[in-house]
């Protein structure tokens, strides 16, 4: 297991540690309602060092990348990010990045353990181009602020107010001594990724960390950060987006540019797109007290209609809420289906939770 860069400060503050996909993340530090309050009403921490990362240059590196996402590549202005999934020829997802252009380079941020995947899928398309993949996870560590007050803290930090980012949107900022580059995170809660320098994260950090006890701060672990991200119906890959996974059953529509000319897998977004309509989508569940395991089936009438990827204990609910895909005949929010062979039930419900 890769341990976190700052994994002797997460101890200090008593935190639990987990293993993602071979990477080491920290589960919670022995109050995960605590930390998600901070998230929902204050601000809140947390160390997403353990995602993966990596850089193409080349003269050819733009209209590359552009062949091979779902998203539109040669349209992002410089310092801009944006979100997109690679797909086979048939549509399925080999995986999802967001995807940063720099002056000198792109660079591509990949969940914990698919780097290597994601460099390999591109690399088997890189022929005469000049392009070149390299791995970047060493170079820059993301730490990820969630909250309503996160601007205040970033201003406090900075010496400068912070105005708060739109989604994708980037700004170059200088913290503890550190050049570093704040990316607005889409979702419900206000958030700033903070792309730092892997040699600066104890200074950046520390310093977040100093300053925010006026602003309730609290470090944020994997299951409070998973709590927030189930409630607000958006998928992971490998929990809730596999290699069968096609972007559209999985509700990705901001990851596709249906504007941008060919790449990989386009007939079958196409297509999917002019029907209409994917066999299966992922949905929203209510399951109550009821504590389902990802992989379990739903049922109706006694026939599996979907399967359960991710479950929480929703404080924004108070009951158990899960991710999962639905059969399109079922997918109205208030139908309720069979968990496993039952007693217990779900109840579809619209994304996000909130």
């Amino acid at each position: 297991m890769e341990p976190l860069s700052l994994h002797f400060l997460h101890e200090q503050a008593g935190a639990h540690f987990l293993e993602i996909n071979g990477r080491e993340a920290v589960a919670d530090y022995g109050d995960v309602e605590a930390e998600y309050r901070a998230a929902r009403q204050a601000v809140a921490l947390h160390d997403a060092t353990y995602r993966e990362a990596l850089r193409i240059t080349g003269e050819d590196r733009v209209s590359f990348l552009h062949g091979m996402v779902t998203q539109d590549v040669k349209g992002l202005a410089a310092g801009a990010a944006t979100y997109a999934a690679m797909i086979t020829v048939k549509g399925s997802m080999v995986g999802d990045a967001r995807i940063l252009r720099r002056e000198a380079d792109l660079l591509l941020d990949v969940e914990p353990g698919m780097g290597a995947k994601v460099q390999e899928f591109l690399g088997k398309f890189l022929i005469s181009e000049d392009a070149e993949l390299n791995e970047a996870t060493g170079e820059l560590g993301v730490l990820r602020l969630l909250g309503p007050r996160t601007a205040e803290l970033l201003g406090v930090v900075a010496g400068d107010p912070f105005a708060p980012l739109l989604p994708d949107a980037t700004r170059p900022l200088s913290l503890a001594g550190q050049e570093v580059l704040a990316v607005g995170r889409p979702g419900q809660e206000p958030g700033v990724d903070l792309l730092v320098p892997r040699g600066g994260l104890e200074a950046v950090w520390k310093a977040l960390a100093a300053a925010g006890g006026a602003f309730g701060l609290k470090p944020l672990g994997w299951r409070a950060h998973e709590m927030l991200r189930v409630e607000a119906g958006v998928p992971r890959y490998g929990q809730d987006m596999v290699d069968t996974t096609i972007p559209l059953e999985a509700n990705l529509t901001n990851a596709i540019s249906y504007n941008k000319g060919c790449y990989i897998g386009q007939e079958v977004i196409a297509r999917a797109t002019f029907r209409g309509h994917m066999n299966r989508k992922l949905s929203g569940l209510l399951l109550g007290s009821t504590e389902a395991a990802p992989g379990t089936e739903l049922k109706k009438d006694g026939k599996k209609v979907g399967w359960v990827t991710s479950v929480v204990r929703s404080p924004l609910k108070g009951q158990t809420v899960a991710l999962g895909y639905v059969h399109r005949d079922h997918l109205e929010p208030g139908t309720v289906l069979a968990v496993g062979d039952g007693p217990a039930e779900a109840t579809v419900a619209a994304l996000p939770f909130s």
